[in-house]
């Protein structure tokens, strides 16, 4: 414990006129769903794109999604996913038709994808050949022009939208905030390449893992990191897929990281079955996560059997780098000095 004076600066509570979410400690969220249908309306309908040999107008623009800009410690974290549906009409230059009409459709705007990875497509309403070669211009030089236009909300999210999410400190002349989410990295799980066996009717030499973590936060916190998609992908930095309920299916660094939940103590107990994709076909190890708060501090236990013997080293690095480590840093859970 610290001695009185000395303590964490982060608990003391500074004079500021606000007196709100001092040294933006609190995880806090604000909701982008409307401003970013908005912002994205504002950006495509009646856009233009134009070129040489084609003009053609967005006439009509509707987005079904969500997003949502959390902080947590003065790190900003961005979740958005839209599906952008647009209605356009346009003309070829030197064309007949003045009055061509068609669609495009952005299924994947999402932090796990980049802009120059999103997929637009493009229809028309009556197919003839002028109609058809205005759809092939805009695949081949229309793309590109949205995609600019996405590019310009994105900015504007993490710019214009955020503004007053993270505090400023007494006496500080400027903040300075990470935007980066960091969604894009690619995390690779390190292995030992090993030939692949059949796990069935062959006897596996298994091994047991014990590990003790401290982190800087409450139960309920340290829980909802490891069932809840938006904490997972942000620690994860890629997409997740999870069903925290008994039973429920889960799958992690693209699918490196397998199983189900076969029990959840909320704030208490995790326990799954529990694979890595290159271990023997169809052999799950069993994961028991015990989560126990202390006054200043949650502790985390984790107990792992069913490992096969050669795979132990590599799954306690795993465990340490991509979870722990990469909790503490994401979130900042950094572990007390005792």
């Amino acid at each position: 414990m610290a001695k009185w004076g000395e303590g964490d600066p982060r608990w003391i509570v500074e004079e500021r006129p606000d007196a709100t979410n001092v040294n933006n400690w609190h995880w806090t969220e604000k909701n982008a769903c409307a401003w970013s249908i908005d912002k994205l309306k504002e950006l495509l309908e009646n856009h233009t794109i134009e070129t040489d040999k084609a003009k053609v107008k967005i006439t009509e623009v509707k987005c079904d999604g969500e997003a949502v800009v959390n902080n947590r410690k003065g790190k900003l974290i961005f979740f958005y996913e839209w599906d952008i549906t647009m209605k356009w009409t346009g003309s070829l230059a030197g064309g007949e038709k003045t009055d061509i009409e068609g669609s495009m459709n952005i299924p994947n705007l999402s932090e796990e994808n980049d802009v120059s990875e999103v997929d637009i497509s493009v229809s028309v309403k009556n197919s003839d050949l002028e109609s058809d070669k205005l759809k092939e211009i805009l695949l081949k030089e229309g793309k590109e022009n949205i995609r600019t236009q996405l590019s310009k909300y994105l900015v504007a999210l993490k710019e214009e939208f955020t503004k007053g999410m993270i505090l400023p400190k007494k006496d500080d002349a400027k903040v300075i905030a990470n935007l980066t989410s960091g969604f894009n990295k690619q995390v690779h799980m390190d292995y030992v390449e090993k030939p692949k066996t059949e796990a069935r009717g062959l006897k596996i030499d298994t091994t047991t893992l014990q590990q003790t973590h401290k982190f800087q936060c409450t139960a309920e916190e340290i829980y909802n990191v490891l069932t809840m998609k938006e904490f997972l992908q942000a620690f994860t930095q890629g997409p997740v897929k999870v069903d925290a309920t008994k039973g429920g299916k889960f799958e992690f660094f693209g699918g490196n990281i397998h199983g189900e939940f076969v029990e959840l103590v909320p704030n208490q107990k995790i326990v799954q079955r529990w694979r890595l994709k290159r271990w023997p076909a169809e052999h799950y190890s069993n994961v028991t996560m015990t989560i126990e708060q202390k006054n200043d501090h949650t502790e985390l236990r984790l107990k792992q059997t069913g490992i096969p013997s050669s795979e132990v080293d590599t799954t306690k690095v795993n465990w340490e780098r991509y979870y722990w480590t990469a909790i503490k840093v994401t979130f900042g859970y950094g572990s007390f000095v005792m």
